[in-house]
């Protein structure tokens, strides 16, 4: 609950041409995404998920910081540690604006969002075979081909999203409840070359 001296942070922020420049980089991208799935981190624990020096996370934390991607966490550390978490649960664009405003870097996150999705599913290719068998059951890796107009498609994942929305969970960083884990569903639907 909060007050209105102490409103909480919107849910989702809709990046502009600013913003994406901070999350261009693709280590910038993996850092708000880490934090909003692991909750807040230090830039020492964050480097070791990424697998690259401190000072790298620490130089991305300042850049996302300055475009208020992410704020210091002041419930936690001390003089030695910072502790940073992300400032919205989730992000959304308008890949047309952001393509006509700024074209390479608009390409430029959107790779990396591709290379998350990539690094996801290689995850849990990996896993699958410790993973217990009503997860592995329940697990989907698939995908569909049909023959839509752009105004068919986008009615089916108007459909798609609405179910998603029913099962969201508000706050990732929460505890998750008995018997739960936490589960991604990656969604990509795009035209393909068929010459």
């Amino acid at each position: 609950m909060s007050d209105e001296t102490n409103p909480p942070p919107p849910r989702t922020v809709r990046l502009d041409r600013h913003l994406v420049r901070a999350l261009a980089h693709p280590m910038r991208n993996r850092i708000v995404g880490l934090l909003r799935v692991y909750g807040p981190q230090t830039a020492t624990t964050l480097a070791g998920r990424l697998g690259v020096n401190t000072g790298a996370t620490s130089y991305h934390l300042r850049q996302l910081a300055d475009a208020g991607l992410v704020v210091e966490d002041d419930s936690r550390g001390n003089a030695r540690d910072r502790w940073w978490k992300s400032a919205h649960q989730g992000t959304e664009f308008n890949k047309a604006e952001l393509l006509e405003q700024e074209p390479e870097l608009a390409l430029g996150f959107l790779h990396g969002v591709g290379q998350t999705y990539a690094e996801n599913i290689f995850g849990f290719i990996d896993a699958m075979q410790t993973m217990p068998e009503d997860w592995r059951d329940a697990s989907v890796l698939a995908d569909y081909f049909f023959h839509l107009r752009a105004d068919q498609l986008d009615a089916m994942m108007h459909e798609v999203m609405a179910v998603l929305e029913k099962y969201k969970t508000p706050d990732l960083t929460a505890p998750l409840p008995e018997g739960a884990e936490q589960v991604t569903v990656q969604i990509q639907a795009f035209p393909r070359e068929t010459r």
